[in-house]
């Protein structure tokens, strides 16, 4: 496992106002959500700015009309209730306009986050593998997938700003016309427990950016210690604890560093904190004098003392509050710089549709292939021709560039070096999505989804989803008609363990599924590559006698390691190295006696 990262530099204060550009964006993402929502939140905040002042206003001047009455110097009764019911009044107002904007909030929230996801999951499928093999591009995804939900916060955050700017506003217009110079004392003395906090949030960010690669380490170990697809194996070979360990390691070593950051942070900010409330108490102190001289009457005692402890309160949170939305901006970029990723793969402006059908297929020349700061090549100048209607099969030992081949083919990657024809025109000038439909695929390390069984077969070819006639077709030519019929609720039935009442397969059951998924694309071009490891000779056999046989008048690409697979080929190419070292029919290759023959007789002799 890898160790913490040496400590980033801390974001300068241009950098981090600079991530402020991103807010503008985000806002426009949260009221295209759902503008009703947003403009009734945004609505009963600005009523709610103003109504703290008017009930210190209606309370002064209800407290100074009791008092003229206590004293006997002047005032009335009726007066008094009616300002206890504008009072009343202003409370229910307030509690009815806290309640509409925390159900507007909380409906947006939802709205907003589901949009949000949305829109990461469009993006990272408009995206190709080789961005996606990238660990730097999934330490990003990871960050990104945190600010769905997280980022909600800065949002309540810039809104809940807004409100107590308004409402300091309003409250400091009293304070300002008492005091002009203590109240700007006041300000000037929050303006170092800004600069604190914001130091800290960058600090902090700081930390959390450079563990996004161990905290996926500590997701990963966490899915292994508890998932459904990995329990037989950790429980067989005693991994529990040791995963436990490392993630409790990991866990020790990041939280050391946060909480000597944590304790730094609230000690300094303590420290800083005495300054504002010397001058809150200096200015109370000072607003006493004045009243025990009855320069101000009892209402403007209460209604000053408690004004200035409102715009005092106000005052912190609205720095507080600066400096979280310029840290929170932060992390608001890291989800622009997920949506600012392109793909590797370039789709030319005017793609062209897949020929259907194929004329002259496919023909690789010169193909090369290395993946990005890799220092060899996995594929070296490979050069063959796949004309419609033939089959070939790819021969070599893990790591020749078998599966490499067939990503290209598919054009999941594009060749570093060389080209790929497809009816004369280059790969790179095709839709990559009409280009997909017409192949059919199946990798050995094929996805078991967890959903019905239906549904894995018609993943094959989305748009067909619910074509039971075509789901009925594809089992037959893989055989999972026979799985199927034995599921309780046939194409209904839910596979796999994740959901209540899902069936688990086995793994050449499983394989029969997928291997209709790729017959329900009814493609031009079929691949199977490794997709029966798992089954028996014979029902191996069986399966590519069909495929065989289901191809006809197809192209098709096979992957095997056993020679019974691999001789029905028209044609046979022998990787080694990422080179083709041999080509030819099984007849052909075992006669020149070289790599082919030697492995053919080594596999025979197994079987003697």
């Amino acid at each position: 496992m890898r160790g913490v990262k040496p400590a980033e530099g801390l974001k300068t204060w241009r950098e981090r106002a600079e991530a402020l550009r991103h807010l503008p964006p985000l806002l426009g993402e949260v009221w295209r959500t759902q503008p009703w929502y947003a403009g009734a939140g945004l609505g009963c905040r600005v009523a709610l700015s103003g109504l703290p002042v008017a009930m210190l206003w209606v309370s002064k001047l209800l407290v100074d009309e009791v008092v003229k009455i206590a004293t006997g110097v002047g005032g009335e009764a009726g007066v008094v209730w009616q300002l206890l019911g504008i009072e009343v009044g202003l409370v229910l107002a307030t509690d009815l306009l806290g309640r509409v904007m925390g159900l507007c909030d909380s409906l947006l929230a939802d709205l907003f986050t589901n949009r949000m996801t949305l829109k990461l999951m469009r993006h990272a499928a408009a995206l190709d593998l080789v961005t996606f093999e990238d660990p730097k591009f999934q330490d990003k995804l990871e960050r990104a997938r945190r600010q769905t939900t997280d980022r909600l916060s800065m949002l309540f955050l810039v809104a809940g700003l807004l409100q107590q700017s308004l409402s300091l506003v309003a409250m400091s217009a009293s304070v300002v016309a008492f005091s002009p110079v203590l109240f700007g004392c006041l300000v000037v003395s929050l303006a170092p427990v800004f600069w604190s906090e914001s130091r800290f949030a960058a600090m902090a960010y700081s930390l959390l950016y450079r563990w996004t690669p161990e905290r996926r380490q500590i997701d990963y170990l966490r899915l292994l210690g508890a998932s459904h697809t990995t329990v037989k194996e950790v429980k067989l070979f005693g991994l529990s604890e040791f995963l436990i360990a490392r993630v409790n390691e990991l866990f020790q070593r990041f939280y050391g560093e946060n909480r000597k950051l944590a304790v730094k942070r609230a000690g300094v900010n303590f420290l800083w904190g005495l300054l504002p409330n010397a001058a809150y108490y200096g200015t109370f102190v000072y607003i006493l004098e004045q009243a025990m001289a009855r320069a101000i009457t009892v209402g403007d005692l209460i209604f000053l003392t408690r004004a200035f402890a409102n715009a005092r309160g106000l005052l912190g949170q609205i720095f507080q509050n600066l400096s979280r939305v310029a840290e929170q901006a932060l992390y608001v970029r890291d989800l622009f710089d997920f949506f600012e990723t392109a793909p590797a793969l370039v789709v030319a402006a005017e793609a062209l549709p897949a020929p259907r059908p194929m004329r002259s297929g496919f023909r690789f020349e010169g193909v090369e292939f290395g993946y990005p700061g890799a220092g060899r090549k996995v594929l070296d100048g490979i050069s063959f021709v796949l004309e419609p209607g033939r089959k070939i099969a790819l021969l070599g030992e893990n790591g020749a560039g078998k599966t490499t081949l067939v990503k290209l083919l598919c054009r999941l990657y594009d060749p570093t070096g060389g080209r790929i024809l497809l009816d004369g025109v280059d790969l790179r000038e095709y839709d990559p999505v009409s280009l997909r439909r017409e192949i059919g695929v199946i990798f050995q390390d094929f996805l078991k989804y967890d959903a019905t069984a239906g549904e894995n077969i018609a993943y094959g070819a989305i748009e067909r989803m619910g074509d039971v006639a075509g789901m009925d077709a594809a089992a037959g030519m893989s055989y999972a008609d026979t799985v199927v019929r034995e599921l309780p609720e046939g194409y209904g039935t839910m596979l796999g363990r994740r959901f209540e009442g899902g069936r688990e397969l086995s793994q050449g059951q499983w394989q029969k599924i997928a291997l209709a998924r790729a017959y329900m694309r009814e493609a031009q071009l079929l691949i199977l590559d490794e997709p029966t490891a798992s089954l028996d000779a014979r029902a191996e056999y069986e399966v590519f006698e069909r495929f065989a046989h289901l191809t006809a008048g197809k192209s098709a690409v096979l992957i095997s390691h056993r020679f019974s697979t691999v001789r029905m080929a028209d044609e046979i190419l022998v990787l080694e190295g990422g080179r083709i070292l041999e080509q030819g029919t099984h007849e052909q290759l075992v006669r020149k006696g070289q790599r082919y023959a030697e492995l053919f007789e080594l596999q025979a002799a197994g079987y003697r």
